[in-house]
């Protein structure tokens, strides 16, 4: 059974019916599942033949408190260095699970089944596991490749309206980057098509995902170009930070925007461009206005946890499907910002 695709030489990435592939997947042998209760209750025939463990839902869960009572299960369960660990949900599951397992007895080996589409794109894919400090995101985290990822566009069905566009926000993030052909796809299409076309859905998370594994191949650790992949990130964290009115996806949108129209005022992209990343961003529903004040995220730019001794590794898009990083100490990036 080949992959759709290899991340390194550890890790791949399958796109199909995960009623079919994960038995095929998972390793013989012990196997527990870390999920939630409303992804138990929607996939319960798919999750009946393995141990679970529930975790809550939302970011108020994402914390080191969670990965401690995940400890202290998988003590009372008796799990050891040769059980797996699967995690089945959004991206907050598959952070808080792949970092407990990479870090309980020094590493268990484990896999992800996302059931959100911006799971599917980013969150799962890429071997980064973490979890939030305090409101500040990923504060605490690893680089720990999971032995597979099963993406089955399928499960998305069932994902609210809000959710299902909170994923297309890592995708548009993904055409800016690295390809052109996908963004000048999505402007072709409706965003009705996308839910219920699952054809295109599976093809369009496809390209998504090539971007991001192609460029983690390169850069794993994040230490170049992965840095792409941080596209809208720095502002959107900030508003992630500062307000609770927008969902991570809502908020890479509106960070996305705003950094497009700074590159434009640098003089490195074209407003034509600029205007067709808002268009489309805007087509796909997204609010682009920041939900607090500029001035007010812009104070919480220097805690961002990519920040080096006052220095940000700012993606800044050149075109659509290109893009590139530029070092700026946290007082330029915010002069971007000064109109």
């Amino acid at each position: 059974m080949e992959p759709a695709f290899n991340i390194s030489s550890v890790s791949a990435v399958y796109i199909g019916s995960a009623a079919e592939l994960l038995p095929r997947l998972l390793p013989q042998g012990r196997v527990v599942v870390i999920t939630d209760a409303a992804v138990d209750r929607l996939y319960r025939p798919l999750l009946a033949p393995y141990e679970k463990v529930l975790i809550g839902r939302g970011e108020s869960s994402k914390t080191l408190e969670t990965v401690q009572t995940l400890y202290r299960r998988f003590i009372e369960l008796g799990v050891d260095r040769r059980t797996f660990i699967l995690a089945v949900g959004g991206g907050i599951v598959t952070d808080v699970a792949g970092f407990a397992a990479a870090t309980y007895m020094r590493g268990l080996r484990f896999g992800f089944v996302p059931t959100t589409l911006l799971g599917q794109v980013d969150a799962s894919v890429g071997g980064k596991n973490g979890v939030n400090v305090d409101g500040y995101k990923n504060m605490a985290g690893t680089f720990t490749q999971p032995q597979f990822v099963l993406c089955d566009p399928a499960l998305l069905s069932t994902l609210p309206g809000r959710e299902f566009r909170a994923g297309l926000a890592e995708i548009v993030k993904a055409a800016v980057i690295a390809d052109a052909e996908l963004f000048a796809r999505l402007e072709g299409v409706m965003l009705g098509a996308l839910r219920t076309d699952t054809t295109l859905l599976s093809e369009v998370v496809a390209a998504a995902i090539r971007v991001k594994a192609e460029i983690v191949g390169r850069d794993e650790r994040e230490r170049g170009e992965r840095r792409k992949l941080n596209l809208g990130h720095t502002l959107a964290h900030a508003i992630e930070k500062c307000s609770d009115r927008m969902s991570h996806g809502e908020a890479v949108a509106v960070g996305t925007a705003l950094i497009a129209d700074a590159a434009v005022e640098m003089g490195v992209l074209s407003p034509a461009d600029r205007d067709r990343i808002v268009a489309l961003l805007g087509s796909l529903g997204f609010e682009l206005r920041p939900p607090v004040e500029l001035k007010r995220l812009l104070k919480e730019v220097e805690k961002d946890k990519k920040s080096e001794q006052g220095v940000l590794h700012v993606v800044l898009p050149l075109r659509i499907g290109d893009c590139e990083v530029r070092a700026m100490t946290v007082e330029e990036f915010r002069g971007l910002f000064a109109e």
